[in-house]
């Protein structure tokens, strides 16, 4: 990625994150919250607007789609880190959790609920060539 679009995703990044913590917590017609990882090579705090869906038990699933070789940044540091991992929803405070990768059943089922809420997510995986991680975010 080059210096531009590393500067425009920075701050589109941060345009958004201010609208989500300003109580605005849509984009594109899905649920938006902040997540905080940390870099998993600068050590660095990150903060990154993800779409969610909604899983069991209050949980969040987040569909690892994107990134230029594979997935994306926010999920390759939330791997790295998965013991440091945040969320924020509009209005909120942050909230500690613990990622799990769904695979089996668990990810086909999520995957479902999500192309049927949001039939663009199907589009860009076909594209892509290649299924998307799934994350789950569970409270601690």
């Amino acid at each position: 990625m080059g210096a531009f679009s590393r500067w425009m995703q920075h701050t589109m990044n941060n345009r958004m994150n201010r609208k989500i913590r300003s109580g605005n917590g849509t984009f594109m017609g899905t649920d938006v919250l902040i997540l905080h990882t940390i870099g998993r090579r600068s050590g660095t705090p990150r903060d990154t607007p993800v779409s969610w869906f909604p899983g069991p038990d209050g949980s969040w699933e987040l569909v690892a789609s994107g990134g230029t070789d594979g997935d994306p940044d926010w999920f390759r540091n939330l791997m790295a880190h998965p013991d440091q991992a945040t969320v924020t929803l509009p209005n909120g405070d942050p909230v500690a959790v613990t990622p799990q990768v769904l695979t089996g059943a668990d990810r086909a089922q999520s995957w479902n609920s999500i192309v049927e809420a949001q039939p663009r997510y199907g589009k860009y995986q076909a594209k892509a060539g290649r299924d998307y991680n799934i994350v789950r975010l569970a409270t601690n």
